[in-house]
């Protein structure tokens, strides 16, 4: 079982902008590895005409993911995305919202499929209700984010039991049962990240890479099964409201991860 530390869990805080500005593509790169940028919103925030604007730019494909979706809040949520990401990108090249597409890889990880950028631009997307997130880098392809609500967890240890390591369990079981929902989330958006960031999704188990956050640090154990190099990555793990947590994890080949957080606070619309 190989193992190391490599993040820490809390203490990060967010710009507030509701202009987005230029993000720099030369400027972050000449600053060095380990540069990850974290933007997100309150979907609910989201104005009537930016929703309407940026339904009408959907290619065909997202129009029938919107479409498929049965409840009108999850059509929300999906297109509220699509704002993000649309607005998100253009602030690190010239490129209008029409002329983005995107495509999945065989696992549905999201890539920039128009247009061709030198250097690439890496990004992962995760929703839930209240909260939307775009992480963004330049200079690492395996970037992943979860977010989830603590709210609506109401049995942690028998998911747990059903998906976890047995280290993780065991450490579910020491916590007060107040304390289990949150921590559960905690190791479910952690291993979330991870394997959005290896973009193979559930192709990974769950129980054969573990983390432990209670020493003030993040440490992941990989099964030597999973063939990873714990040292190479960085997570950050942070407490986005009272009801929502948020996991990122990075593969910054041992670089140290300088995470910059920005909340979206859109204006008009």
């Amino acid at each position: 079982m190989k193992s190391a530390i490599v993040g820490s869990p809390h203490g990060v805080q967010a710009q507030i902008v509701s202009e987005l500005p230029v993000v720099s593509v030369a400027e972050t790169l000449a600053g060095g590895l380990g540069i990850v940028d974290l933007w997100y919103w309150d979907d609910d925030e989201i104005g009537v005409a930016l929703r309407a604007a940026h339904a009408a730019l959907m290619t065909a494909e997202e129009r029938d993911r919107y479409e498929r979706f049965r409840f009108e809040r999850d059509r929300r949520l999906f297109l509220a995305t699509r704002v993000l990401v649309r607005t998100v990108l253009g602030r690190y090249v010239s490129v209008a919202s029409a002329d983005w597409r995107f495509a999945a890889g065989v696992h549905g990880k999201p890539y920039v499929a128009h247009p061709r950028l030198t250097p690439p631009i890496h990004f992962n997307l995760a929703n839930t209700t209240g909260l939307i997130a775009c992480v963004v880098s330049v200079a690492h392809e395996a970037v992943g984010v979860d977010v989830e609500r603590t709210q609506e967890l109401t049995e942690a240890m028998p998911l747990a039991e059903r998906y976890f390591a047995a280290s993780e369990v065991q450490a579910l079981r020491a916590l007060p049962a107040a304390e289990q929902p949150r921590r559960f989330v905690a190791y479910w958006t952690l291993k979330e990240s991870y394997i959005k960031a290896r973009g193979l999704g559930l192709a990974l188990p769950l129980d054969q890479f573990s983390f432990r956050v209670d020493d003030g640090r993040i440490r992941v154990d990989f099964d030597p099964r999973l063939a990873d190099d714990p040292t190479r990555w960085r997570f950050s793990l942070l407490d986005m409201s009272p009801q929502h947590v948020l996991a990122v994890s990075v593969d910054t080949g041992c670089a140290s991860l300088s995470l910059r957080v920005a909340r979206i606070v859109p204006h008009g619309g």
